[in-house]
């Protein structure tokens, strides 16, 4: 079943300047790491996972990271603190602008890239042990090709930590309707953007987001040749959530799913390998 997919150029350079306009307006997404963070970085970035599994290396020193999709300051320069060696690639000149500033005030190194995440031709292939990809692929409307993207980049053996925003969530209404329940009212397929909504922890301003299924995030990551090892859903809930809250509406439909996978190692048959060396 084909669906049509939205114009993907063209969603590109609309939220590009959407987020061109969140970045310039300092919204809370667009706000450089704090100055806290910068005294223990491997701490502050904490596990990636949950039940106290840890989903990063203990040790990033020297590592080749990749922060895709993360511009705004944060990610990159706490990477690169750790010791890490760092590219960072985001479609927003402002979102990076921020991450050339933190590099600058910090002397930090980092690789500072402007590019979509489902085209990665500017980087070499099988370079990186870890890529970092939060919260951003609800903005493109086809992921399947950011996931083969992300595999060509990496190493066989490296850890892929994504986080997606939750097909339901992005389903479901923002504001609670009769008796406090949450609806569900965009279907889960058709390959147009959501309706504009006013700005919320859910919905950023101005951008064109798509509803990404789980067959569409999860089984992409696997066609692309990852192993996925872990996934959840971390827990936005608090016990004394007001009704509507981001809080207590994420007790209903968790907002996120972070998803850990692993590069498989990558298959030479066995002819390619040449001839056999018997060694008496």
């Amino acid at each position: 079943m084909m669906h049509h997919h939205a114009d993907r150029d063209a969603v590109l350079a609309h939220n590009a300047r959407a987020w061109n306009r969140l970045a310039d307006s300092q919204a809370s997404l667009a706000r450089p790491a704090v100055d806290a963070a910068f005294t223990d970085p491997r701490t502050w970035l904490g596990s990636g996972g949950t039940a106290g599994r840890s989903w990063l290396p203990d040790r990033l020193d020297g590592l080749e990271v990749l922060c895709l999709a993360a511009g705004g300051g944060k990610h990159g320069p706490l990477y690169a603190a750790a010791g890490a060696r760092v590219t960072v690639v985001d479609l927003s000149s402002s979102m990076l602008d921020l991450d050339r500033q933190v590099a600058r005030e910090r002397r930090i190194d980092m690789e500072i890239l402007q590019g979509s995440m489902d085209d990665l031709s500017m980087l070499a292939a099988a370079r990186y042990d870890l890529v970092i990809h939060p919260v951003s692929t609800c903005y493109l409307p086809d992921v399947g090709r950011v996931f083969i993207e992300v595999a060509r980049v990496m190493k066989p053996g490296g850890r892929y930590v994504s986080q997606h925003k939750s097909p339901v969530s992005l389903q479901a209404a923002v504001e609670p309707g009769v008796g406090g329940r949450y609806e569900l009212v965009h279907p889960q397929t058709g390959g147009e953007p959501l309706s504009l909504q006013p700005s919320s922890r859910l919905r950023e301003t101005g951008t064109q987001e798509f509803i990404h299924s789980l067959t569409s995030l999860l089984g992409g990551i696997c066609a692309a040749g990852f192993t996925i090892e872990d996934v959840c859903e971390p827990d936005h809930t608090l016990p004394t959530a007001t009704r509507g809250s981001f809080a207590h509406r994420a007790a209903f439909v968790p907002p996120y799913l972070r998803v850990l996978a692993r590069r498989m190692a990558l298959m030479t048959p066995p002819l390619a390998r040449g001839p056999m060396l018997l060694v008496e």
